[in-house]
C-alpha cells in the first residue's frame, strides 16, 4: 500500500497565476457612491449596538434573582433551576460576546476612517469603543494600517506571516524522504489545546509580545512602548493616549471587582470580552490563513495582489451579518478599499467579483471544521520562491504557482 506522500504529485496541483489589474482599474469597476461614508448611518449602527449591549447587561441582572428564587426552584426543582440558570448565562455570554465584537468592529471601522469623513469623530468613537474592549486604539490602528498596506508580503506584512521551512528546522526535500511526523507529530489533544490557546490569547500576545507579528522586528517589540519600532516619533503621543485608556480600564475593572466581586465582573463583562478575543482571532485567522491563498515575496508582491489574498466567509450566517457587521462576509473588498463603509460591502463585492473572477475567494464551509483543518494544513512555506503556498503536516501543498513563478523542488 502506498502512503499519501507516495501518491502526492505537486505537478498535478491546481495552478495559480497572479492578477495583473491595477488598483485604479479595480476602483473604477465599483460605483463611486459605494465609497461615500454616511456619518448618521454609522452612528446609528453604533447606537444600536450600545443599546443592545446595555439591554443584555440589564437583563442579565435578573438571571440569578429569577433562577435562585423560591418560586422558580419549587416549579423546576433546585437542580432544574440551576441548569436553567447556567443555560441562560451561557445564552447571555453568546449574544453579549457577539454584541461586544460588533462594537469592536465599529471601532475597527473608525480606525480606517470608514465611520465618517470626520477623522476627529472616528477617533473619538473608535478610542472609546476599543478602550472599553482592551484594545489600544491608536497603537493598533497604526500597525493595522501597515498590515493593510503590506498584506500577504512575506517581508513586510504585520501579522499572520507564515513560518518557513528553515525556521522550523525542516531539511530541504531531496532523495531521502523526510519524516514530517518528527516535526508535526503532535497528538490531536495537544493540537486542540494549542488551538484554544490561540483563540483566547493570541490577540493580547500580539499586542504585548508581537507573537505572530513581523519577524524582522527586534525582541521586545510591543504596542505599548511609545519608542517601539512600530511607531515613528510623531505617533508617540497617540501611543501614550492609548496607554492611558488601557490603564483607566485596568483601574475601572479593579474598582468594579472590589465593589461587586470578581465573579460578577467576570460574568457580566469578562467572559463576553473573552468571546471578543475568540471571534476576532477566529475571523482574522480564517481571513488570512488558508492553503488556497498565496503569499508573495518582493519580486511579485503588489498592493492589489496582496489585497486579493483573503477569504470571504459565511461567518455564523445571519448572526455574523447582524451582530458583526459583515466583517467576515465581505472582507476581500475591505482589503482593497478599507475606507469603504461596511454597509456597502455586499454590493461592492458583487462588482469586485465580476471583475477579478477566480482571484476572488469565497467559502461557505463549516467554520469550526475549517478552523481545525486550516490549523493543521497551514504549517510552513518554502524558503525560496516569489509566490508560495502553505504546506501541511506532511509537507504537501494544495496549490502551486504556474510554471514561470514556480520553485521546483523534489516533492514526489
Amino acid at each position: 500500500m502506498h502512503s499519501a506522500k507516495d501518491t502526492y504529485d505537486e505537478d498535478s496541483l491546481p495552478e495559480f497565476t497572479p492578477m495583473n489589474w491595477s488598483l485604479k482599474e479595480i476602483r473604477n469597476a465599483i460605483p463611486a457612491r459605494l465609497f461615500v461614508r454616511n456619518t448618521t448611518l454609522g452612528l446609528m449602527y453604533t447606537a444600536r449596538d450600545l443599546t443592545m449591549a446595555t439591554t443584555l447587561w440589564y437583563g442579565a441582572t435578573y438571571i440569578d434573582l429569577t433562577f435562585r428564587g423560591t418560586c422558580t426552584r419549587s416549579l423546576f426543582t433546585s437542580a432544574g433551576a440551576e441548569v436553567m440558570r447556567w443555560a441562560v448565562w451561557m445564552t447571555y455570554w453568546w449574544f453579549q460576546g457577539l454584541t461586544f465584537t460588533g462594537l469592536w468592529v465599529i471601532g475597527h471601522e473608525c480606525g480606517h476612517g470608514a465611520l465618517s469623513s470626520s477623522r476627529t469623530l472616528c477617533d473619538v468613537v473608535g478610542y472609546f469603543l476599543h478602550t472599553v474592549l482592551w484594545t489600544p486604539y491608536f497603537s493598533w490602528r497604526i500597525s493595522h494600517h501597515r498590515h493593510h498596506s503590506n498584506h500577504a508580503s512575506m517581508e513586510k506584512d504585520e501579522v499572520y506571516i507564515p513560518k518557513t521551512r528553515s525556521e522550523l528546522g525542516i531539511p530541504q526535500e531531496g532523495n531521502d524522504p523526510i519524516d514530517y511526523e518528527e516535526f508535526f507529530g503532535d497528538t490531536p489533544i495537544y493540537t486542540l489545546f494549542m488551538l484554544i490557546r490561540q483563540q483566547l490569547l493570541a490577540f493580547p500576545a500580539y499586542l504585548l509580545f508581537n507573537v505572530s507579528g513581523q519577524k524582522n522586528y527586534p525582541k521586545g517589540t510591543n504596542h505599548f512602548d511609545p519608542k517601539s519600532i512600530l511607531f515613528n516619533p510623531a505617533q508617540r503621543n497617540a501611543v501614550i493616549l492609548s496607554n492611558i485608556g488601557i490603564f483607566f480600564m485596568a483601574w475601572l475593572v479593579t474598582l468594579g471587582s472590589s465593589i461587586h466581586g470578581t465573579a460578577n465582573v467576570m460574568k457580566y463583562y469578562g467572559i463576553p470580552w473573552l468571546a471578543v478575543t475568540h471571534w476576532f482571532i477566529m475571523i482574522t485567522y480564517l481571513h488570512h490563513t488558508d492553503p488556497q491563498l498565496p503569499h508573495f515575496r518582493k519580486g511579485e508582491w503588489s498592493f492589489q495582489r496582496g489585497a486579493a489574498c483573503t477569504v470571504d466567509r459565511d461567518f455564523l450566517g445571519w448572526q455574523g451579518r447582524f451582530f458583526l457587521h459583515d466583517v467576515a462576509h465581505y472582507h476581500v473588498v475591505h482589503h482593497f478599499f478599507p475606507q469603504m463603509p461596511f454597509y456597502h460591502g455586499a454590493e461592492a463585492t458583487g462588482y469586485l467579483r465580476a471583475l477579478i473572477g477566480e482571484h476572488y475567494t469565497y467559502s461557505n464551509a463549516p467554520l469550526f471544521k475549517t478552523l481545525w483543518e486550516n490549523y493543521n494544513s497551514c504549517q510552513f512555506v518554502e524558503d525560496q520562491g516569489d509566490i508560495v503556498f502553505y504546506k501541511d503536516r506532511r509537507g504537501q501543498a494544495r496549490r502551486r504557482p504556474t510554471a514561470q513563478y514556480r520553485l521546483h523542488v523534489n516533492a514526489k
